[in-house]
């Protein structure tokens, strides 16, 4: 029997998404991969390092030394994941070779490898490790997140007031505007991000079973803590100083989890949506298309909504991802868990890979929608009349007491009774009957069924959300990068209207 080769990640036997094309981005695997992984525990070791140089508790020298052989391409990246087996946490292996290259490369002989990994945990160094990691991929997954919200500001404040249909239980309920629809959307999508945004990815130096005891040992000659030490290197990194260890304190594991899983959320409720609103039938809404994308291997003419369709396999994935974090969180047995911290790392990436990918299908989606105000109205005017009955009651109905809210309810169901083209005009001659002129004049009928005077607050909604996120609203330039006016397509096209 032949052994598979085993690789890390980037090579023929690894994983590259190929059954998880939401995440399949050169991109993903970059911030999140073995190797980005193995990156973020060298950096955080490299750092520890220079913390402790920097307070002369390391020979000098010492940091420049670690530093250089804390680069991952001098690491086995496979060989290291298969010999994580044997420990249980790919720390252990990853330190036995830098302690290698640290002794290789030190030939000044300063002694810098007394000082790699001096006082820490493998705990220590992959919670910060996977915080680094984490860190670095929330940037991202922000950078496209506020692309998103700003195309969609841009489509709220377009649209406020193109009439579409709502719909309650599938059903068609009161005339909507598209305007308060992109608004929604943007809510849900800012509301996610900014919370994730505020979160803090804390360090992590407890020791070996949390009491910091190896660094106080280490330090009892020093001005300096363990604490204090954990601060410094906290800054080095980026991450958040802590007031303790948090070893069996996952709170922080499982409040990036939900942030990242309601991030997801927002998109899969903006994909459902524009799936529906792009069915043949509805033809609200179309994706942006591209050379390639959304065909089908048995029917030529498809055009597949293939973005949101990926977007929403990533939503549909994320809970049970962050559920999760909370069962291991929940079981965190005494200092150190016995398989919990272990189920952990699994989830977070994939829950961090899942994110990634759908900002950036989102983004595509959002910048480019094709949206088409005819088949809008045309739908809207698949339930005539009708759409409009709250509007008359709410306007009549306190004026004719019990009696007449019931002859309005039997004009409904009257007019429900006769096909959909001649509703119009049965609803119309049928509430004449039912109330007299002195309450309700032919004039005001037409008021109360012209479905644009019935939007309500639809446009001061809009308008207190994105005031609400101001920071959503305009996109993220980067340095040197020219700001571009973010503008989806609108098509009226006679296959849609």
């Amino acid at each position: 029997m032949t052994t598979p080769h085993i690789d890390g990640g980037a090579g023929r036997d690894g994983d590259l998404g190929l059954l998880s094309p939401v995440s399949a981005s050169p991109r993903v695997a970059a911030l999140t991969g073995d190797r980005a992984v193995l990156g973020a525990i060298l950096r955080v070791e490299a750092g520890w390092t220079a913390v402790l140089e920097e307070a002369s508790l390391a020979p000098a020298g010492s940091a420049a030394v670690v530093a250089d052989a804390a680069v991952v391409d001098r690491y086995d990246v496979a060989g290291i994941a298969v010999r994580a087996r044997g420990g249980g946490n790919p720390v252990i292996p990853l330190l036995a070779d830098l302690l290698g290259q640290v002794t290789a490369l030190d030939t000044a002989g300063v002694g810098a490898v007394r000082a790699v990994h001096t006082s820490l945990t493998s705990q220590d160094v992959l919670d910060s490790a996977l915080m680094l990691l984490a860190a670095e991929a929330v940037r991202e997954l922000l950078t496209d997140v506020k692309r998103s919200t700003a195309a969609l500001a841009a489509l709220a404040e377009r649209h406020q007031q193109t009439l579409c249909v709502g719909r309650s239980l599938t059903q068609h309920s009161l005339p909507f505007s598209f305007g308060l629809k992109a608004a929604q959307w943007f809510h849900g999508l800012a509301a996610a991000a900014s919370r994730l945004e505020a979160l803090e990815l804390p360090v992590q130096t407890g020791g070996a079973a949390g009491t910091l005891a190896a660094g106080t040992v280490l330090t009892e000659d020093s001005a300096l803590t363990p604490l204090d030490l954990a601060d410094r290197l906290a800054a080095r990194l980026g991450l958040a100083a802590v007031p303790a260890p948090w070893h069996t304190n996952r709170l922080a594991v499982t409040a990036l989890g939900d942030a990242l899983a309601a991030v997801t959320d927002a998109a899969g409720k903006i994909a459902a949506d524009v799936l529906f609103l792009s069915r043949p039938e509805v033809a609200e809404l179309a994706e942006p298309r591209s050379a390639g994308r959304g065909g089908s291997s048995a029917m030529p003419q498809k055009q597949n909504p293939v973005l949101s369709v990926l977007v929403r396999s990533a939503a549909l994935q994320a809970p049970a991802l962050a559920a999760q974090l909370h069962l291991a969180a929940a079981n965190f047995n005494d200092e150190r868990a016995d398989g919990a911290w272990h189920s952990e790392w699994p989830a977070l990436r994939s829950l961090l890979r899942l994110a990634l990918g759908a900002a950036e299908q989102l983004r595509e989606i959002t910048e480019g929608l094709q949206v088409f105000p005819p088949a809008m109205r045309r739908n809207l005017d698949l339930s005539g009349p009708l759409l409009l009955s709250e509007a008359v009651t709410v306007a009549v109905g306190p004026r004719l007491g019990a009696e007449g809210r019931r002859r309005l309810q039997d004009v409904v169901d009257q007019t429900l009774q006769v096909p959909l083209a001649e509703q119009p005009g049965t609803y119309r001659k049928l509430l004449r009957a039912a109330v007299p002129s002195e309450h309700l004049s032919d004039q005001r009928i037409e008021e109360l069924l012209d479905p644009a005077s019935y939007l309500g607050q639809a446009a001061e909604i809009s308008r207190r959300i994105l005031a609400a996120w101001p920071g959503f609203v305009q996109p993220l330039v980067e340095p040197n990068e020219p700001t571009k006016p973010t503008k989806p397509t609108e098509e009226k096209g006679a296959n849609r209207g």
